[in-house]
């Protein structure tokens, strides 16, 4: 597929644009020619950082607002031709801990922005970010589509309700629809300061200044791990390919364990040091314990899989956070 003629002088709208994926997409749809807004609440307990949107922020419309907020939703949908929908929290913790935010980021705010594109831009394409998440404990490995869905947190279960909302309005009003269930997936402008969102980004946090990385458990729980500009292409083939339409895929890639991901990170930075720690209770209870996914669905039908090694991708991203980590920290 041809992405630079799919997307130039397309109208796009990106929620959740000013976190670290909504920020490496609208690079990318900028490097596309496209004409881009963005749409963040710049919630502390997210991935929102201003210092994301450096050096493009004069070629992108910022909106600050929440995407519950119909008169700012109404407004930037118009003309839109593709609705990049990023937008909610992501914290596993965090939804145990305050799970009625949870619920209004990933339900309640998804349901207002479907019922935006509904009433004014019904012909919008659309792919919403889910989550692995919602498989819970994996029955068998790999993971693929057919999995049953069950959540061990909130935050699963309000994506999974998010991402089930989306394939209602495909299937009841012929909107175009598509899910992408993410994994574990890291890269340039991440959250790093705090381990709220995802282990990568606290494990960047502590080799970068000189502490020791801190693996649950053994270390033998396996992962497969996404490079951002990888989920970016995931994002851009299915917005622009009617095969798409109303359905929910899998990303992925080679598995590894978490004690090897750990080695790696620890090579390709050329030092540091880690401790094996017992699961915290708060985290052990929610844990899935292994998975990787069967992406082999999305892989035949649209011709996606990963690219980027995890070497690779870690030493792209080391680099960035060594000359930007003030910002981060």
């Amino acid at each position: 597929m041809n992405l630079q003629a799919e997307y130039a002088r397309k109208k796009i709208l990106i929620t959740g644009g000013a976190g670290f994926l909504g920020s490496a997409l609208t690079r990318a749809l900028l490097d596309l020619n496209a004409d881009v807004a963005i749409i963040d609440n710049f919630d502390p307990d997210g991935g929102a950082n201003i210092f994301n949107l450096n050096g493009i922020a004069d070629r992108v419309r910022l909106i600050r607002a929440d995407i519950q907020d119909e008169a700012a939703l109404r407004e930037a949908l118009q003309g839109k031709d593709f609705l990049f929908n990023l937008a909610g929290l992501m914290s596993h913790v965090g939804s145990m801990a305050n799970p009625f935010k949870d619920l209004a980021a990933n339900t309640i705010g998804h349901l207002h922005l479907l019922e935006m594109c509904r009433l004014h831009n019904p012909r919008i394409r659309i792919v919403y970010t889910s989550t692995r998440q919602v498989y819970g404990r994996p029955h068998y490995l790999p993971v693929d589509e057919s999995h049953p869905p069950a959540p061990l947190d909130n935050n699963g279960a309000s994506k999974r309700a998010g991402e089930m909302y989306h394939i209602v309005y495909q299937r009841a009003y012929g909107m175009a629809t598509c899910v992408l269930r993410l994994t574990n997936t890291y890269g340039e402008r991440m959250r790093i300061k705090d381990d709220k969102l995802n282990f990568i980004g606290w494990w960047l946090q502590r080799i970068l200044t000189e502490q020791e990385i801190q693996v649950f458990g053994d270390g033998s729980q396996v992962r497969d791990i996404n490079y951002a500009d990888d989920v970016v292409r995931a994002l851009l083939l299915c917005a622009a390919n009617p095969k798409a339409e109303g359905k929910i895929y899998n990303l992925g890639a080679e598995p590894i364990s978490l004690l090897d991901f750990a080695k790696l990170m620890i090579e390709v930075n050329g030092g540091g040091s880690l401790k094996m720690i017992p699961f915290p209770e708060n985290r052990k209870r929610i844990d899935i314990g292994g998975y990787y996914a069967d992406y082999s669905l999305i892989k035949n039908e649209i011709g996606w899989s990963p690219k980027i090694s995890l070497r690779e991708g870690l030493a792209r991203t080391l680099a960035f956070y060594r000359e930007n980590k003030e910002r981060y920290l």
